[in-house]
């Protein structure tokens, strides 16, 4: 099993920017792929963007493709989302999840292993 805490969360204005962190413990990192969803106040979760186990194939979420970039270090069990020009839209919970996966179709997986979440309220 891994465990997975995030941080990085908070209150933004639109336009401005944040940085995601999710930290894993447990079994070895490079088994899993790993990745970001967001849920909002009554809608469901869905992902953001998720990365390979090498961190060499990243996917994104059309919503976000452009303004939000994933990378993983893992050398330090971590994985980011950096949030650039953010929109009022882009407010809700986030989670990182894992896959102990190494394949390719990383983005299709069901993630098994989930952090606590944490919250991105951004103002208009």
């Amino acid at each position: 099993q891994v465990q997975l805490v995030e941080s990085g969360g908070g209150l933004v204005q639109a336009g401005g920017s944040l940085r995601l962190s999710c930290v894993a413990s447990g079994r070895a990192f490079t088994d899993y792929a790993m990745g970001w969803f967001r849920q909002a106040p009554g809608k469901e979760r869905t992902l953001v963007a998720a990365t390979s186990w090498s961190g060499v194939s990243t996917y994104y979420a059309d919503s976000v493709k452009g303004r939000f970039t994933m990378s993983r270090d893992n050398s330090k069990n971590t994985v980011y989302l950096q949030m650039n020009s953010v929109l009022p839209e882009d407010t809700a919970v986030y989670y990182c999840a894992a896959d102990h996966y190494r394949g390719t179709y990383f983005y299709l997986r069901r993630f098994d292993y989930w952090g606590q979440g944490t919250q991105v309220t951004v103002s208009s």
